[in-house]
């Protein structure tokens, strides 16, 4: 136990300073290693993706609340904007989360699997949209909420390789667009953890002991949450220093290791 404890404390450290660095909740590291180590520790197989992305996304309540405060501070983040598009992420994220309790693990690996895919080559071909637009209206808004919040959902992440893009598009500056993705990490977090608990607690896992809250695994919520508090400040700073560019291309090429990891248990899986 005291390796998968140090195992969720350097997940939490590193998520803490992608999510202050790069925008991004840090579920894109968290949930696969959180299903390598819970597949380790013989969690209930049929839900290992399951707990993993609902426990990322309830890590990421702690994660989004530290980098908000600290882009805040650096005046990075647009409240109109936040205030504008978390009706739409709540309820986006909520229903999101309720569809992912009836999908299979399976399922919800490849899809993470294939989002991985899509980040890396968006990060490495440096696809941005241009800046078209202004910000939508309410509808808009609500829309765009709730198509970033369902999708952040099933794979268990912040909505940041989401929402700043959608931000870029609408013609707002990229350390701005960074502070303020922080920011709509913060309900899609909220919303999901919540649908993801209340769900699991009507699956009635099998073998559950204690340690559990709905598809939340308490354990390491803890570890990731304690070390993701004190590394996103550090990331936020980082963000208004580094080449943020270069170093996504950096973590695109991690992404790419990631997800044909996971692609290769998937086959290995299926055929045997």
């Amino acid at each position: 136990m005291l390796t998968a404890w140090l195992l969720y404390i350097a997940t939490g450290a590193l998520a803490g300073i992608l999510a202050g660095l790069l925008g991004i909740g840090g579920g894109l590291v968290i949930v696969p290693i959180l299903n390598l180590a819970f597949t380790a520790q013989g969690l209930p197989g049929d839900y290992i993706q399951h707990l993993a992305l609902g426990t990322s996304l309830a890590t990421i309540i702690f994660t989004a609340v530290s980098s908000m405060r600290a882009h805040d501070k650096r005046g990075a983040l647009l409240w109109p904007v936040f205030k504008a598009i978390t009706p739409g992420i709540l309820i986006g994220t909520f229903f999101g989360s309720k569809v992912a309790a009836h999908l299979s693990t399976r399922f919800l690996s490849g899809f993470f699997v294939v989002f991985l895919y899509y980040v890396a080559v968006q990060m490495l071909l440096n696809i941005k949209p241009k800046a078209a637009r202004e910000i939508p209206g309410t509808v808009g808004m609500l829309g765009a909420g709730g198509v970033i919040g369902g999708v952040s959902s099933l794979v268990g992440i912040g909505g940041g390789t989401l929402s700043v893009p959608f931000l870029t598009w609408c013609n707002v500056p990229l350390h701005t667009c960074i502070g303020t993705s922080a920011a709509i990490g913060l309900p899609i977090a909220v919303a999901g953890a919540a649908g993801y608990i209340l769900n699991g607690m009507d699956a009635a896992l099998p073998g559950i002991s204690e340690g559990y809250l709905g598809f939340v695994y308490l354990p390491a919520l803890v570890g990731v949450a304690l070390a993701s508090i004190v590394t996103a400040p550090l990331g936020a700073k980082l963000a208004h220093s580094l080449p943020v560019s270069k170093l996504k291309k950096i973590f695109a090429c991690l992404l790419v290791v990631v997800a044909t990891r996971m692609l290769w248990a998937l086959v290995a899986h299926y055929f045997v």
